[in-house]
């Protein structure tokens, strides 16, 4: 299959996976325990994906240029996520009395748009570059999705809103996903941008907003899950270079 084709079905099921991930919200006898586990498990290998992957395939395409369009990509995210929307976390948001005001939930819905729409450049701009990288952008991305859709339709519904609003907001997220996979499909030739931005992004949901969960939850069973997260992606490298 043609990589562009590639990453446009596979951003296609990674958008899915935010409609699923507001779906279990919005039909409360769904069970998300699990839901944890997948916020450690994609923290470790979102994290190590963009350190030993996008990183260094960034400066590789664009120098030290790219580490400022990383830093960039960082800095978008931290402004939308946390300075426009200061109370914001993954997972079930129970303090509704912060979302009072409508304005403050459309704000984080705002700040999940931006940051799933550089999920499609990511996945995109991989597969540009490999087969390999595209594959474990992917995964990486795939791997966060369910919360990310969990997420926003909690805050829709903390803030009041309808159950199918809560559910559009997941779809909102799955259709930026999409049209970030079609923007770098067009724009092929701005990879040593896209891709460097995209990674700066990873950095921060992984670190800044996945990492912050896990070391909520008490024990040492999740930080466990965040190593096999790390561990599963240098058994993939390990894996796909023995070909």
């Amino acid at each position: 299959m043609h990589p562009i084709l590639l990453s446009i079905v596979l951003g296609l099921t990674a958008a899915l996976a935010n409609v699923f991930g507001g779906a279990i919200i919005v039909h409360r006898h769904w069970e998300r325990s699990y839901l944890k586990y997948f916020v450690a498990l994609g923290a470790g290998f979102m994290l190590a994906t963009a350190i030993v992957e996008v990183v260094p395939a960034s400066l590789e395409l664009n120098g030290k240029n790219a580490a400022f369009l990383i830093l960039l990509g960082y800095l978008i995210i931290h402004f939308f996520e946390h300075a426009v929307t200061p109370h914001f976390h993954f997972g079930e948001e129970t303090h509704p009395g912060e979302f009072v005001r409508g304005h403050k939930s459309y704000s984080v819905l705002v700040g999940l748009i931006i940051h799933t729409f550089f999920d499609g450049v990511a996945i995109a701009s991989g597969f540009i570059v490999s087969n390999w990288l595209g594959w474990v952008i992917f995964l990486a991305v795939f791997l966060h999705k369910i919360p990310e859709g969990f997420t926003v339709a909690s805050v829709m519904l903390a803030s009041g809103q309808s159950r199918s609003v809560a559910w559009g907001a997941s779809m909102l997220l799955g259709a930026a996903t999409l049209a970030g996979v079609l923007m770098m499909a067009l724009f092929r030739r701005e990879i040593n941008f896209g891709l460097p931005l995209s990674a700066g992004v990873t950095i921060y949901v992984a670190a800044s907003d996945l990492i912050p969960e896990v070391n909520q939850e008490p024990g040492v069973g999740m930080a466990l899950v965040v190593f096999l997260g790390v561990g599963v992606l240098f058994l993939l490298d390990r894996l796909a270079h023995l070909h």
